[in-house]
């Protein structure tokens, strides 16, 4: 039966390819019920997502953003629901962390014309759609060029931590993020930890205090085997079950459709009980 629940989506606003609006028919199409739009440092679709939400009834588009974050094994993804987005100093604080993306993508098309892999910065732009700039443009810009065949091999080859176009980020510790999305309203989440984070089950204690509420359990690919660990963790440490789909209709290999995985429409209840 497919999710009513996916609390994992992109749109043009960041690395998603397609716009919000298109994105918010496509989850009406799916027959989802509660959906939250969780662009890399970015609420910009929000907007234009809810206004196109007005003409599905049964569709609530939860304002969120995905935050990265950083520990020495890798990076940590937070994603922050029901955020104030009329906040003034959110917007001021994501607009840093976008100017700080961008300068990171520049880097890297520099760091790729070195070792004699020529992208433009221009082409960098037109993919990004206006939205906020990250590393999945720069893939692409690879893969048009054909010096690779797909986002995955640019990023294993050129663009992942050991690559050799590699920049690092502004640091942000993710009990700092944590934070931020507790200080704007918002519940934070811990993303897709089964994939990106080495021995989550040490990092939860740390995340719990500073202020966690819940943790993807259920996304694209897990196994049944990881969800039932994640569960167990969950209740451990008292957490909101969560998760999605983080579709980004790249046509990637390893990605699924809106609605074929997500919670428990009971973890929409259990997060709006957490609200003031």
């Amino acid at each position: 039966m497919p999710a009513q629940v996916d609390l994992h989506l992109h749109t043009t606003a960041s690395d998603g390819r397609l716009t919000p609006p298109e994105l918010v028919r496509l989850l009406a199409r799916n027959g989802l019920q509660f959906v939250a739009i969780t662009d890399h440092d970015s609420t910009e679709g929000l907007a234009a997502a809810q206004e196109e939400a007005l003409a599905h009834p049964g569709l609530e588009v939860i304002p969120g953003v995905e935050l990265g974050a950083d520990i020495p094994e890798g990076d940590v993804h937070i994603l922050g629901y029901f955020l104030d987005i009329g906040s003034e100093e959110l917007q001021a604080t994501l607009l840093r962390f976008r100017e700080g993306r961008d300068l990171r993508a520049r880097r890297m098309v520099e760091r790729l014309a070195e070792v004699g892999l020529s992208v433009e910065w221009r082409r960098v732009e037109e993919l990004a759609q206006g939205g906020a700039i990250a590393r999945p443009h720069v893939a692409l810009a690879l893969v048009e060029r054909g010096y690779v065949s797909t986002l995955q091999e640019a990023f294993d080859k050129y663009l992942g931590r050991s690559g050799p176009a590699y920049v690092g980020r502004s640091k942000l510790s993710p009990e700092d993020a944590i934070r931020l999305v507790l200080r704007f309203g918002g519940l934070p989440v811990l993303a897709h930890p089964a994939r990106y984070v080495e021995n989550v089950h040490s990092h939860l204690p740390s995340f719990t205090k500073a202020g966690l509420v819940g943790m993807e359990v259920y996304y694209k690919d897990y196994t049944v085997e990881e969800v039932a660990w994640l569960q167990r963790l969950c209740h451990r440490y008292d957490l909101i079950p969560c998760g999605g789909s983080d579709y980004h209709a790249n046509g990637s290999a390893d990605e699924v459709a809106p609605g074929s995985v997500g919670p428990p429409p009971a973890s929409i209840a259990r997060l709006k009980a957490l609200l003031p």
